[in-house]
């Protein structure tokens, strides 16, 4: 099914989107894509009229299956420029986004072909997200948010995501990036913060930042009310 370049950008925009929201907002796509919000508006005319999404008025837009398709293509490439960017070129993984958004329209297949080979065939981008194989297979992922794990699980870091540039950096200077294992000692009530001991120092982090973590549970804990026993025990 054949879909230019833009409409492969668009509808991987709207597939990250949609991770975190079912319906995605236009609104929320004027604050991710750069170009106009007539632009933008057009572009989803075309999409719904190739039945690559369904556009609810007041609601957003949410990507078809056939939709979903051609958006692969376009999420490996951007993700695979962002191994190559941290990788070879040894940029931050902080800057990594921003800088394939215009680094990836220069690359054609060859180009793709050679820095997946030079990156070592990647199977994750530097946050920790899949990157979908060359025929358009998204691999399956098996993780939660950190903010949904119970207290006394052992876990291990497995996607970094946000694109706040301030905040990875600060995410990095703490040591949990992806791959990184930990065990989550506490989770403090009504969204408080949470106490993670790592191998070399103990974190407490606070919610906001929790929401940005998702992990696999190796081990899961019994949660907070095992801990308030053990208290009053």
């Amino acid at each position: 099914m054949n879909a230019s370049p833009a409409m492969q950008r668009y509808a991987a925009e709207i597939y990250r989107l949609q991770q975190d929201h079912d319906q995605v907002p236009v609104s929320m796509l004027n604050e991710h894509v750069g170009a106009s919000a007539q632009a933008i508006s057009q572009m989803v005319r075309r999409l719904a009229k190739r039945n690559f999404l369904v556009h609810e008025p007041y609601r957003g837009v949410r990507l078809t299956e056939s939709g979903q398709r051609i958006a692969m293509p376009a999420l490996r490439r951007h993700r695979l420029t962002e191994v190559f960017l941290v990788r070879i070129m040894r940029y931050d993984w902080a800057s990594a986004h921003e800088l394939a958004d215009t680094f990836e329209r220069g690359i054609n297949d060859e180009l793709e072909d050679r820095m997946d080979e030079l990156t070592d065939h990647p199977t994750r981008c530097p946050h920790g997200e899949p990157i979908p194989s060359k025929e358009g297979v998204m691999p399956p992922l098996n993780d939660m948010p950190l903010i949904d794990v119970p207290s006394g699980s052992d876990c291990s870091i497995s996607r970094v995501r946000t694109h706040d540039y301030d905040k990875l950096r600060y995410i990095a200077s703490l040591g949990l990036v992806p791959g990184e294992d930990f065990h989550l000692l506490s989770c403090a009530p009504f969204k408080g913060p949470l106490r993670l001991q790592m191998s070399r120092h103990d974190h407490v982090i606070g919610y906001e930042l929790a929401k940005s973590l998702w992990v696999e549970v190796t081990r899961r804990g019994e949660g907070n009310k095992s801990f308030a026993r053990n208290k009053m025990a």
